[in-house]
């Protein structure tokens, strides 16, 4: 064994590459090699000589083995060494351009929103995207047996059995944020509520996500009047043109009381929309006096506080404005479509130095 050993670590320690050393395993320690045949004769010895001879042969094919896995790691280990030797890296080639990001078209459009209503004196207000159904529904007037209190257009969280909490919902519109305003700040008050919403729907005009404003104006002495002259004004800025139409249709919606929607003159050609000129008409947002059961809700004396209420898609009047054809790109996370409909990140929407 001794010489077995002596033998082995010697060629081992002077094989000049891996082929070799696979080789002197091989021969050593493989099926056929002489330490596995050394370890096969231990059958025909007695006991006794089994004790000593089995404990001497495991040890010295270990010793060979870390022998074959030391070598091996340091031909590694020289071979890489002279790769690196061999290469050079020029740190003086050219870098990359930085590219500079874009703006999301509904972070822009937002920002455009919020810069005419401030004009105006609206202030922006927030709340929680997941809402109570109290909130989201019953505080704005909106009966048990309204459609859109149903699953299939509603998105509700679950509840765990016997959870006796009230129903929570991802919010169908920023309106619950109005009911939450008031809460807090009472009468007069003049805000907007940009946001994320959520329904279950979805086609090239809808989105299980999407984005609305809503406004809101309370004081002793407003009216429809006060209602067309805002609309119009941001309809002017908005679309960056000196003269608009807006028409007012006769709706219903369980929030306000007379309601109606609106409607912008328009034209279309080429493909192009053109706002304030032409013989079509564009639907563009809802409307109307608030209710006196929503300011009642809200713990605003209807008696004594009146105003109105508005809303609005944010993606919508985006797709209008920017001429953006599917509503599902807005979501897709493709940066062709980002950097071709994307805003100058420093580029910060006034009405003075201009909004788009």
């Amino acid at each position: 064994m001794d010489d077995l050993r002596d033998k082995y670590l010697g060629l081992i320690a002077a094989a000049g590459d891996e082929a070799a050393l696979e080789d002197l395993r091989v021969q050593a320690v493989g099926k056929k090699g002489e330490i596995s045949l050394k370890m096969r004769e231990l059958g025909k010895m007695s006991p006794e000589e089994r004790q000593t001879a089995g404990p001497a042969l495991n040890a010295l094919k270990d010793e060979i083995n870390s022998a074959l896995s030391a070598k091996k790691v340091a031909l590694e280990d020289a071979a890489l060494d002279e790769r690196l030797r061999g290469e050079r890296l020029d740190v003086t080639l050219p870098g990359r351009g930085r590219r500079t990001g874009t703006i999301h078209p509904i972070s822009q459009v937002t920002e455009e929103v919020t810069a005419i209503f401030a004009d105006m004196g609206f202030s922006v207000a927030e709340g929680p995207q997941i809402d109570t159904d109290w909130y989201n529904f019953d505080a704005l007037n909106i009966p048990g047996h309204h459609p859109a209190r149903a699953e299939m257009d509603t998105f509700y969280m679950h509840r765990a059995e016997g959870d006796n909490r009230p129903p929570h919902v991802l919010r169908t519109h920023t309106s619950p944020v109005q009911i939450r305003s008031m809460e807090k700040h009472g009468a007069p008050i003049r805000v907007i509520a940009p946001g994320r919403v959520y329904r279950a729907d979805y086609d090239q005009t809808h989105t299980p996500m999407f984005h609305q404003v809503e406004g809101l104006a309370i004081d002793k002495d407003i009216s429809m009047a006060n209602l067309k002259w805002v609309l119009e004004e941001f309809v002017k800025a908005y679309f960056e043109v000196d003269d608009v139409e807006l028409r007012f249709r006769a709706s219903h919606f369980p929030f306000t009381e007379p309601s109606a929607e609106v409607d912008i003159r328009c034209s279309w050609e080429g493909g192009t929309l053109k706002v304030g000129e032409g013989d079509d008409w564009l639907e563009i947002l809802g409307s109307g006096m608030v209710h006196p059961k929503v300011l009642q809700n809200a713990g605003v004396d209807p008696n004594e506080w009146q105003g109105f209420a508005f809303g609005m898609g944010i993606d919508r009047i985006a797709m209008l404005k920017y001429g953006i054809p599917d509503l599902r790109a807005f979501f897709d996370s493709d940066l062709r479509w980002l950097r071709h409909y994307g805003f100058a990140a420093l580029d910060v929407p006034t009405l003075h130095a201009g909004l788009s």
